[in-house]
């Protein structure tokens, strides 16, 4: 069986988010998928079946569990597709829970994703252990299904963060009315220069304890500086050690189209 792996939202090799990407024409037994993404130990290994030529279904698993949306690994497997499976321009992925992603590619390489908006909500109250495993001033804090997003003052302070991982694992622990899955936490401020917001992203309860680059968790922070800065069109940067360029365009009240580049590092065979 043949493996993938890619790195996603960047045009160099050793940078942006790497994932694993297998296709198929049949799932694999779920424990096998949860193992074979346990031995990658990358932020997430998407899983792809073929429908047709056009459509897909995607699944991605990351150390620990199935995570219910994964940006950056569903780039990373529109690139495979485009390159080896099919030579249609824009292909559609069935996502159990949201809907369709529609996706194609431009004939630079750039690859568009139209992804559902996930809001996020203004909170005034949140669990102490978010306060406690991060270090720097709040502005504001919001939550979406996914994650709660911390405001920050500047991008000198997200740059700086150095969170205290086991605190911010106690948030696994937490059930809210608004989901049943643990939240990760997404730090983010007003961008300077080209970028017009940056951001990081931490995910300890999941095994990730934080994650270059997060294409899922901008369909909540671009709406926010969108709103913000009055823009439709934003450049986000995801400022961690390998970090990463999203190009975002806010394409209508409930949808958002993420831009990005992927390389190919390495094609594999799995001994199963």
């Amino acid at each position: 069986m043949k493996m993938y792996q890619v790195d996603a939202f960047t045009k160099e090799l050793f940078k942006g988010n790497p994932a694993a990407v297998f296709v198929m024409d049949e799932w694999l037994d779920e424990q096998l998928m949860q193992n074979i993404a346990m031995e990658n130990n990358l932020s997430e290994t998407a899983f792809v079946k073929t429908l047709d030529e056009s459509n897909y279904e995607i699944r991605w698993f990351s150390p620990t569990d199935e995570v219910a949306f994964c940006g950056h690994a569903t780039l990373a497997s529109a690139f495979v597709l485009f390159k080896d499976f099919t030579t249609a321009k824009t292909i559609q992925f069935h996502v159990r829970e949201l809907g369709i992603f529609i996706v194609s590619q431009d004939a630079d390489g750039k690859i568009k994703m139209n992804f559902p908006i996930r809001k996020a909500e203004l909170v005034s109250e949140y669990p102490q252990a978010l306060r406690d495993g991060l270090t720097k001033p709040f502005k504001a804090v919001y939550r979406n299904a996914q994650a709660y997003i911390v405001e920050y003052e500047t991008v000198q302070d997200v740059l700086d963060e150095r969170p205290n991982l086991e605190k911010l694992k106690l948030l696994g622990q937490v059930r809210t009315a608004i989901t049943a899955s643990q939240p990760d936490v997404a730090i983010t401020a007003r961008g300077e220069g080209q970028f017009d917001c940056v951001s990081r992203y931490f995910a300890p309860a999941i095994g990730i304890d934080e994650d270059p680059v997060t294409g899922s968790i901008h369909t909540a922070i671009v709406p926010l500086w969108a709103e913000k800065l009055d823009q439709t069109r934003l450049i986000a940067l995801q400022a961690s050690k390998r970090g990463g360029i999203l190009e975002c365009v806010i394409a209508s009240e409930d949808r958002i189209e993420i831009s990005g580049y992927a390389r190919l590092y390495m094609q594999a065979e799995l001994a199963l």
